[in-house]
């Protein structure tokens, strides 16, 4: 498009999304959260956000938080250990364990404290082509519904969720932009 300027466009934010008669893990329902949000830049720019720490350590977490990374390994079987950093000083461990990685389509996570927390849950996130766009789903899965729960009422996980993904949004609709620009 010579002349057009190419302006980014951030969708709001989306209630969570249920599950439909066509999902394989119905049975987990009343353990998961699933977020999505449709984001104005190319799948393989949104994907790529997720491959390398320069990229998470910019937009990973909710608003007022930062990320310290101790260990970074992007591989199945590889690691993340890390640290966040609420915006009222507290910190706190996490550790992830990359399961499945279909680039740029899937990414499958496994993420706790630390490497034996036996309360880890398991995030499954798609990567859609949605015209120029990119639609990023986000299905959570707690061991049990009392962890799901406690991660809503106490962590506030759904819209701790929503953040980050808009984190991520901003994040990579300004370098998409950027790349556009040059």
């Amino acid at each position: 498009m010579t002349g057009a300027r190419w302006e980014p466009r951030v969708e709001p934010e989306l209630e969570p999304e249920p599950l439909t008669d066509t999902d394989t893990d119905a049975d987990t329902a009343d353990r998961e959260i699933v977020i999505s949000r449709r984001i104005d830049a190319p799948r393989e720019l949104v994907f790529e956000a997720f491959t390398e720490v320069r990229h998470l350590s910019r937009w990973w977490g909710p608003e007022g938080f930062s990320t310290t990374t101790r260990s970074f390994e992007f591989r199945e079987g590889g690691e993340w250990d890390f640290v966040l950093h609420g915006p009222d000083g507290t910190d706190y461990s996490e550790w992830i364990r990359w399961v499945r990685i279909a680039p740029p389509e899937l990414i499958t996570l496994l993420h706790g404290e630390s490497r034996d927390d036996p309360n880890a849950f398991e995030s499954v996130l798609t990567f859609e082509p949605d015209g120029a766009a990119t639609r990023i789903v986000m299905r959570t899965v707690f061991p049990t519904r009392e962890l799901r729960d406690q991660a809503v009422e106490k962590y506030h996980a759904i819209e701790g969720g929503r953040q980050t993904l808009s984190n991520l949004a901003a994040y990579v609709t300004g370098l998409a932009r950027e790349e556009a620009q040059d």
